[in-house]
């Protein structure tokens, strides 16, 4: 029985995380010792994880990362790991390199300098694995790289490397040590490649693993939209970040409205830019006509009662949002943007549009305006959904080593 060690930097509501726990159901029990650390041991998805996972985390929270006393646990727990094992003091010559070539770049992004940091005040094990997977960028590589013992390490991209805001010298030439790495898009790959093109022979394609079934079945239950509102119903599912530029959209809403249609946008998701953008909204005039409804357990009857699903993001890997409304029959309008072009053909199965206010608005509009089209894009979405999951078992296969 191979022992295999899953890492991953928080289970909190993302759709990585959920990814994750798809992987780990396919993994059979009788074949591998499966186990998972959370490098900041943190986050509320952990209670879905098959019952045959161990969890390494000596001390974990199942508080949501997102919430706002999920956040006070969260930054006990940076605070803690940057001083565990010396790990801040170890590190002060990377960060001040890092930090300096950040701002010469006009775009520091803390998140992404702490990770070294993160993953040298981390938990240390002295078992030694088979395979060792960092399920996710930053921390979770890091750490695997420098300190998991295992026979063969693999690596996993969900975002385009470059646009993240990744490179070679912020992960000091990490991906190097790794002995199979595993992208989630063409995309994703290329943009990897771009960077590390010694790693070509052994980076391969792993599309995020879903259940087309359960969330069929979960898209019956009650639940979804609750205001009575009888207007067109526009629906994006996504983290309350920079990534997924929703600024740009509420400001297509202003536009959006003053063409006299019936509509409101709702938003199911949570994050650090949830304040400045209810203060942008309200600004807008816009309070009851574009909401952030927060995270909901269930999701998916909001996007089966949904007229229209938009995902207009700066960047992405694959959404796993698209893929399930792509499962669920949505018509689906995306901006034209590295990640989503991969993930639906233009005026076949929904639409791309640029990540402008006004092409937004417009591509909106129309499709409000043409049901006929919309139900022709959703029909094909479902039909190309059908598809997306075929290479499942050879990835597995390939993931463990076995092939």
């Amino acid at each position: 029985m191979k022992k295999v060690l899953f890492v991953i930097n928080t289970m909190g509501y993302g759709g990585a995380e959920k990814a994750l726990i798809e992987l780990l159901k396919k993994l059979d029990p009788d074949q591998y010792e499966i186990s998972l650390y959370v490098l900041l041991s943190q986050g509320e998805l952990l209670s879905q994880i098959p019952s045959y996972v161990k969890l390494m985390n000596t001390n974990y929270s199942d508080a949501s990362v997102l919430s706002d006393a999920g956040k006070q646990i969260l930054k006990k727990n940076v605070i803690r790991q940057l001083f565990s094992n010396g790990a801040v003091f170890k590190n002060i010559p990377y960060l001040i390199r890092n930090l300096c070539s950040m701002a010469g770049r006009k775009k520091i992004q803390l998140d992404k300098l702490l990770w070294k940091v993160m993953a040298d005040g981390a938990e240390r094990f002295e078992e030694t694995y088979d395979v060792a997977v960092a399920y996710l960028e930053g921390g979770s590589t890091y750490y695997v790289k420098k300190y998991v013992k295992a026979k063969q390490k693999a690596a996993f991209l969900h975002v385009d490397y470059a646009q993240a805001g990744y490179n070679r010298k912020l992960d000091e030439d990490c991906y190097l040590a790794f002995d199979r790495i595993f992208t989630v898009s063409e995309e994703v790959q290329k943009s990897f490649l771009c960077q590390y093109p010694e790693c070509r022979n052994h980076t391969f394609i792993f599309h995020n693993i879903i259940d087309p079934d359960e969330i069929r079945r979960k898209a019956e239950l009650d639940g979804g939209f609750e205001d009575s509102f009888d207007g067109y119903q526009i629906l994006t599912v996504g983290r309350l970040t920079m990534q997924k530029a929703y600024e740009v959209a509420i400001s297509a809403m202003e536009q959006i409205k003053k063409s006299g249609i019936p509509v409101r946008w709702y938003v199911l998701g949570e994050g650090e830019l949830r304040k400045k953008l209810q203060a942008q909204i309200d600004a807008a005039g816009l309070t009851d006509d574009f909401r952030l409804l927060g995270v909901t357990e269930n999701p998916y009857p909001f996007y089966r009662q949904c007229d229209l699903y938009v995902h207009a993001t700066r960047f992405e890997g694959k959404s796993i949002a698209v893929q399930e409304a792509q499962i669920l029959g949505c018509a689906i309008l995306v901006s034209d943007t590295s990640g989503n072009r991969e993930q639906l053909k233009n005026g076949v199965d929904g639409e791309m549009c640029s990540l402008d206010a006004g092409s937004i608005a417009d591509a909106v509009i129309a499709l409000l305006k043409d049901d006929k089209k919309r139900k022709r894009y959703g029909a094909a979405a479902a039909k190309r959904s059908l598809s997306e999951n075929e290479k499942t078992f050879h990835n597995i296969q390939k993931l463990m080593g076995n092939e």
